[in-house]
């Protein structure tokens, strides 16, 4: 597990500043926010982006072509890792199911599939945009 203090120097601007972002961000609006720092290149953002998913520090979300940091960066039990996407405000909400993580291994094994990681993507309204 690499440890924060491992990492590179864009490594490190770019989880702070997609932390300090608090909601998915792509890698542009990373870049945008970086550019004092040095960072003139998108492809500094998506090396970085990339490493720091092989790390398990952060997780991209395909449908919105985004990036979030892990909410359990240190935990690592789970095979399955589910998104609640809120498509008013953006904001995204990371959860696991060991139900729904059970049944996706057992169609795997009934399908003779070799799982190696599911990542599941729901869209909708959170409460607070609901209540709005």
């Amino acid at each position: 597990m690499t440890q924060l203090q491992d990492l590179t120097r864009n490594q490190s601007l770019v989880f702070e500043r997609l932390t300090a972002h608090g909601a998915p961000a792509s890698a542009y609006d990373l870049l945008d926010g970086l550019r004092d720092a040095g960072l003139r290149n998108p492809n500094q953002v998506y090396r970085a982006l990339d490493k720091l998913v092989e790390y398990g520090l952060v997780h991209r979300l395909e449908s919105i072509n985004a990036f979030v940091t892990c909410a359990h960066p240190h935990d690592h039990k789970h095979g399955l890792i589910a998104f609640a996407i809120c498509e008013t405000c953006g904001q995204a909400e990371e959860f696991s199911d060991d139900f729904v993580e059970e049944r996706l291994r057992g169609w795997s094994m009934d399908h003779a599939f070799r799982l190696s990681r599911a990542i599941i993507e729901i869209r909708g309204a959170c409460k607070a945009c609901t209540v709005a």
